[in-house]
């Protein structure tokens, strides 16, 4: 893909605290694998975890000092994100800012494309 910086974009807040779980972790070479899964309540679900193997369908970009893959199937599904951090009084945590999301479920953890 040539475009590979419009699949998703990565906040400072979220580059930031990345950069601190994979030192905690002790694995430099660790790239933040994004993906989309079926599951939940209203069809998929975000799958999001330090991954150290990249397969060659990955499509593979770095932001902000963040080595990202997304795997194939979930490119069009994210295509366009933004992936952040919020910290505030409901909580702290990574966030999905997906405008192909359609729907979601009550209790927020699916959605819909």
């Amino acid at each position: 893909m040539d475009q590979k910086t419009t699949i998703l974009a990565i906040t400072d807040n979220a580059a930031e605290k990345v950069k601190a779980l994979m030192e905690q972790e002790g694995e430099e070479d660790l790239a933040l694998r994004i993906g989309v899964r079926p599951g939940g309540c209203s069809g998929f679900q975000y799958s999001i975890y330090f991954d150290d193997e990249i397969n060659d369908d990955d499509e593979v970009l770095t932001q902000k000092g963040v080595k990202i893959a997304v795997d194939a199937m979930s490119v069009p599904y994210i295509m366009g994100s933004e992936f952040d951090y919020v910290d505030g009084l409901m909580g702290a945590g990574f966030a999905v800012n997906n405008p192909n999301v359609q729907g979601g479920c009550g209790c927020g953890s699916s959605f819909t494309c």
